[in-house]
């Protein structure tokens, strides 16, 4: 395990009866980033979290979170993270100020401290004119704020983020991708587990597919895409001749005729593209306009896990 790493696992393994649910996972998050982990329904993720968290112990292998082993030093990995769950911990009696205020008391912060903190994570959500209502008054959006700044109050250095916009609208979506960008550039690190798709296309520096309670793949989002089928460039040329040229030189393409267009299978990297171009203008042939398309996290859900994508993602 790097010793560097915000989060590390090795080995990690947990069984409910004769239910096997992680199978020797590994895990390697740096500092500073977000980090992704997908699966299907029962693949093992939301164990994972509970592992990391502490909220469970692990049947075999190893874990460190914020530099804390999991197992020695739970109190300390506590000390160092925020869980946010897919289901708030809001307390809807309360007032958005009151419910950051019980988070303050239970995080030993003085009174004056206290107060300072929660009137900055007030004014950073956007919750200031709405603090004095009880949180059963708020939006799906609001309150998934307001539960992420109760997250913040102990100014954790990890948050495990569990589905951190299901529910929400798209725009509310999008406000809770900037908190989570903000925090990063921080140095925050995000344990994010979500069902789209999208979002973690969106957000991780880096992402990781578990099935059966094992990782089948893990990188970047544009380098899980390169590793499915599907891939390709898509040619417009500006008359038949050239669109016919392009097709005996180029091989296997498949081509539409009506749109003066072929398409020609790659897997997007600069390189391909580069060498692509130069045997085009090699031979005088002249081209319109290009496009790279390239699977989405969809496709590649579907061919590295063989499972049909649920709308739901998470277990």
């Amino acid at each position: 395990m790097t010793t560097h790493s915000a989060i590390s696992a090795t080995g990690l393994r947990k069984s409910f009866g004769d239910h096997v649910v992680l199978d020797g996972l590994d895990l390697d998050v740096a500092p500073g980033t977000v980090f992704s982990l997908l699966g299907a329904n029962g693949a093992g993720k939301t164990t994972t979290v509970k592992l990391l968290s502490t909220l469970i112990s692990a049947d075999g292998g190893s874990a460190r979170v914020a530099g804390h082993d999991v197992a020695t030093e739970p109190d300390a990995v506590r000390a160092s993270i925020g869980v946010t769950g897919q289901f708030s911990a809001v307390d809807n009696l309360l007032t958005g100020a009151e419910n950051l205020r019980l988070m303050a008391d239970l995080h030993h912060l003085g009174r004056a401290d206290g107060r300072h903190r929660v009137a900055d994570l007030l004014d950073r959500f956007d919750l200031t004119e709405a603090a004095g209502k009880p949180a059963s008054t708020y939006s799906g959006g609001m309150r998934r704020r307001l539960d992420l700044a109760m997250t913040l109050v102990g100014s954790p250095r990890v948050i495990f983020l569990d589905e951190p916009t299901t529910g929400l609208d798209p725009r509310s979506r999008r406000g809770m991708w900037q908190i989570v960008r903000e925090l990063v550039a921080e140095g925050v690190t995000i344990f994010l587990t979500t069902q789209y798709l999208e979002e973690a296309d969106e957000l991780a520096d880096r992402i990781a597919l578990i099935d059966h309670g094992r990782l089948v793949a893990e990188g970047t989002a544009a380098e899980l895409k390169r590793r499915v089928p599907g891939g390709h460039v898509l040619l417009r040329f500006p008359d038949a001749p050239s669109l016919e040229a392009a097709a005996r030189d180029l091989g296997q393409v498949t081509r539409d005729n009506d749109a003066l267009a072929l398409r020609v299978p790659s897997d997007g990297s600069v390189r391909a593209l580069r060498d692509l171009l130069t045997r085009l203008a090699d031979r005088a042939i002249e081209v319109d306009e290009l496009s790279v398309h390239t699977p989405d996290l969809d496709d590649v859900f579907l061919a590295l896990t063989g499972n049909p994508k649920d709308e739901k993602v998470a277990s």
